[in-house]
């Protein structure tokens, strides 16, 4: 039986190495008293969110369709959640549709396998 790597491109190796260093960032903000103030539920919420955000990355690095579908779900619901609250970040929404725009312009290069 004979693999087929499909070797990481650089710009997506960046994506990756960014996306987790904004996590390894926003993670504490979930414990944070501010978070507590928008409800009981706003912490879990987000940290489930954070999670999946991490849990894509690790996917998109190892070149996995799964983990550009995580990404994009995690995306949407945190824009939903954020919308509720009224707590729009025109930085990070920016950040995330060009980290979506560049996991596409490679998606079709990566593996469906788990």
């Amino acid at each position: 039986m004979e693999y087929i790597i499909n070797k990481r491109p650089k710009l997506l190796s960046i994506v990756c190495v960014l996306g987790f260093i904004w996590i390894v960032f926003s993670f504490p903000a979930v414990f944070s008293p501010s978070m507590k103030k928008l409800g009981s539920w706003y912490p879990a919420i987000l940290g489930l969110i954070v999670a999946a955000n991490f849990i894509s990355l690790i996917g998109v690095w190892h070149m996995k369709r799964w983990g550009v579908h995580l990404f994009v779900i995690s995306f949407f619901t945190k824009e939903i959640l954020q919308v509720l609250i009224n707590d729009l970040n025109y930085f990070g929404i920016s950040a995330s549709i060009i980290f979506i725009v560049i996991m596409l312009l490679f998606y079709k290069r990566m593996d469906l396998n788990l």
